[in-house]
């Protein structure tokens, strides 16, 4: 690989941002593509343990990232971008997997589903506090109703009472914003594709031996879920997903990108009912109508 800035891709960027319409779109990709990723950990989590689960994905993410960038040359980033590049591993790499894998060994993938529709309006503090955007008081109060019509729907579903998965749960919402917005900072000044790749690639030291350390501790029982659940976490959430959703994200920003996901929720909901047979509840159809109207007004709403 050359060793050079890769801050001369700001050009292509630019031009990306142009077209926000391709931009929500690539957002809205991404949004279907981690839609999936609850059900495909829950699939994951019948053959493997959750540590193995966790590790064994992001070392495969990584080999298709570095393979990709290896072969089509890409030089290293800046030194001024690895800072944030060891904030995207952390969040959106190890710390958010991890945690959701953990909450999924006794929650349900509905009931984490809406507890992580919270992250887009954390999503969109971050970005205010690390990016210094602003947007319109419309915007925010849009924001907030659609977090509280999540938020009443986890309540009314956990009745009242946190558990120790929701907890975890609340630590993936912080340490994935955090991850997102830093992705999505960089992402202005390089391909979304680099960013997660590079991101992979950096956890490569720890992922690998932690890997080989999980998979002599836990049991493994390869069956056609667990193998179709880890390639998807691995392919689908962990790599492709956050290639169009960076991309999406630098085209038409941190704070409307993140209020797309205010949909993942409801997809997954509809994934849990179709791939695991969960059962929902009436408020699932209400909660989804008022989330809707959210994603509507902050789409259309000026920052």
């Amino acid at each position: 690989m050359r060793v050079q800035s890769s801050a001369t891709t700001a050009p292509r960027i630019a031009v990306a941002a142009e077209r926000p319409g391709l931009g929500t779109l690539q957002a809205a990709l991404g949004v279907i593509a981690f839609s999936l990723t609850f059900p495909a950990t829950a699939w994951g989590l019948e053959g493997f343990g959750s540590w193995s689960l966790v590790a064994v994905r992001s070392v495969l993410a990584a080999v298709i990232a570095g393979g990709a960038l290896l072969a089509l040359r890409v030089p290293l980033p800046a030194r001024r971008h690895w800072p944030g590049l060891a904030v995207v591993a952390a969040g959106v790499v190890l710390g958010f997997p991890l945690l959701t894998t953990l909450a999924l060994e006794t929650s349900t993938t509905a009931h984490a589903a809406v507890v992580v529709g919270l992250l887009p309006l954390t999503t969109a503090l971050f970005s205010a506090l690390r990016v210094g955007t602003r947007p319109s008081r419309t915007f925010w109060a849009a924001a907030l109703a659609g977090a509280a019509a999540v938020l009443a729907f986890t309540v009314q579903q956990s009745g009242g009472a946190l558990s120790t998965a929701d907890l975890y749960l609340f630590a993936a919402l912080l340490v994935c914003a955090a991850g997102y917005t830093e992705g999505g900072r960089l992402a202005r000044v390089m391909p979304g594709w680099h960013v997660i790749g590079w991101a992979l690639v950096l956890c490569l030291p720890l992922t690998v031996p932690v890997a080989a350390f999980a998979l002599a501790q836990e049991a493994v029982r390869l069956t056609a879920h667990s193998v179709t659940g880890l390639l998807w976490v691995a392919a689908g959430s962990q790599f492709l997903g956050l290639v169009v959703w960076y991309r999406g994200m630098a085209a038409i920003g941190i704070p409307k990108a993140s209020q797309l996901q205010l949909a993942q929720p409801l997809l997954t909901l509809v994934w849990s009912v179709l791939l695991l047979g969960e059962h929902l509840t009436v408020a699932a159809p209400l909660t989804a109508a008022a989330v809707l109207v959210c994603i509507a007004v902050t789409q259309r709403a000026r920052g």
